[in-house]
Order: structure tokens, then C-alpha cells, then sequence
């Protein structure tokens, strides 16, 4: 008996937020294992150049731009691809936000705004593409979760809801899809410094405290997500499905640690 491949040849993947941080680096690991990728965003520039690192790993791309508050945007770019592509295997949600506010001073238009992009968003792009894949009897979904899934962090009640939702949301689109040829699964990456949450992290208290937490004692770099995802997308995950596979050096199994 042979083991499963992890090639990723033949197939194609859309990439929404695969333009910076965690996402570009998710696109350049399918692109690496053999998929045609499609790193899709709301700016064009950073398209333009997500998509060259595809075609300088000598795979298929497009380019496109999509925002996952407008679901025109998400149909547009699904009828692109498929017109090009001839079809999408693979879907990886990366679109986030982060603020930090104390909760008792959160507005509601903050809270509103976390949450349209990180859990709505979600679920859009997953509606959009899902359809298709399910049409087609066969695709991968691969959403984001976050530590904030399953632990709290101080002064995010926004982004922890919106992550709680996507693991939540994953899970229930598993076992809704599943039985029709579409795995349904997440990843949930512990500290890794991008971006997005560069700002919390550097010189800060905070930043001290996951370090402490992480039994590696170190932040992850962003290249250590592209095996799980991979995995997530390739035929040796065909029986993985509702899973929320967790990259976190260890925090969400750390207790005392010295």
C-alpha cells in the first residue's frame, strides 16, 4: 500500500487575503506543492506581485481582486477563475483584521466591522466558492481560526468572537459538506509575527507573555504554517474533516513551564 501524495499538481486554489503575511506565505506553499495558485485582495498591486511568486514557481495564476465584504467581488473573481481554470479545488480564507480595545469602550461599529471581515467574510467566500465545489463533487476548504478560538487575549473581544465563529462555522460546514465530496477544516496558528499583529507584539508586555506561554520559547515564522495547509488541501487529508489542526509551538498545551 502506498502512502497518500501531498502533490498538489493538477489542482487549483484561490487564496482570498493571499497577498501578505500568513496568506502570501500559504500561497507560495501550494504553489510550491504543485497547485495553480490565485492570490486574491483588495489592492492591486499586491496582487500583481503575490501572483509573479506564483509564476516564478512555475505554476498558473490570475489576477484578480476581491474583498470579502462585497460578495459581487467574490462572485467575479470565482467566475474568472473557473473561466480560466476550468475549475477550483481548493479554497484558503487568510482575510482578517485585529484591533485591540478595552471592551467596556468597544463600539459597536468596531465590533460590527471585526466581525463583517473575519466571520461574515468567512462565511461569504465559503457560500460563493462552496457552491461550485459542491456542484463539482469535490473541493477543500481551509479556513483561519486563531488562539483566540479557543483561549482569551486580553482587549480582543471582537477578533475572539469573530475567530470562536470561524471554528464554529467550520465544524458546522463539515458536516454539511462533507457527505458531498467537500472537507471542511481550519488551521489554527498560535504567535507568529505579521503585519497584522506586529504592533502587539514588539517590545511589549504582551508579546513577553506569549513568548512565555510557547513552549519553543519563540514566535513561529509564517513559513511553518505551509505544511499544514498543504497537508489540509492534498489526498492525504481525504478522511480530515472538521478539524481545527492546530501550528502553536506548543501554547495551548502549556501549563508551568519552568
Amino acid at each position: 500500500m502506498s502512502l497518500p501524495s501531498l502533490s498538489l499538481a493538477g489542482r487549483s486554489a484561490v487564496v482570498i487575503g493571499g497577498t501578505s503575511g500568513i496568506g502570501l506565505a500559504l500561497v507560495r506553499g501550494l504553489a510550491e506543492a504543485g497547485a495553480d495558485v490565485i492570490p486574491t485582495s483588495r489592492r492591486r498591486e499586491q496582487v500583481d506581485a503575490a501572483a509573479a511568486e506564483v509564476e516564478s514557481r512555475g505554476r498558473k495564476t490570475l489576477r484578480v481582486c476581491s474583498d470579502v465584504t462585497d460578495r459581487p467581488s467574490l462572485e467575479s473573481a470565482l467566475a474568472k477563475a473557473v473561466a480560466v481554470f476550468g475549475k477550483i479545488d481548493i479554497l484558503v480564507n487568510c482575510a482578517g483584521r485585529i484591533r485591540r480595545t478595552p471592551t467596556l469602550e468597544l463600539p459597536e461599529e468596531e465590533w460590527n466591522e471585526i466581525l463583517e471581515i473575519n466571520l461574515t467574510g468567512t462565511l461569504r467566500a465559503c457560500q460563493v466558492f462552496g457552491r461550485h465545489m459542491l456542484q463539482q463533487g469535490y473541493g477543500r476548504i481551509i479556513n483561519i481560526a486563531s488562539l483566540s478560538s479557543f483561549v482569551a487575549l486580553y482587549e480582543v473581544a471582537a477578533y475572539g468572537a469573530s475567530k470562536a465563529g470561524v471554528a464554529a462555522l467550520t465544524k458546522s460546514l463539515a458536516i454539511e459538506w462533507g457527505p458531498r465530496g467537500v472537507n471542511v477544516n481550519a488551521i489554527m496558528p498560535g504567535v507568529f509575527r505579521t503585519p497584522l499583529n506586529a504592533a502587539l507584539l514588539d517590545g511589549m508586555e504582551r508579546g513577553r507573555e506569549f513568548l512565555l506561554r510557547t513552549p519553543l520559547q519563540r514566535f513561529g515564522k509564517v513559513e511553518e504554517l505551509q505544511g499544514a495547509c498543504v497537508f489540509l488541501a492534498s489526498e492525504a487529508a481525504s478522511f480530515v474533516n472538521g478539524e481545527v489542526l492546530v501550528v502553536d509551538g506548543g501554547f495551548l498545551a502549556s501549563g508551568v513551564n519552568q
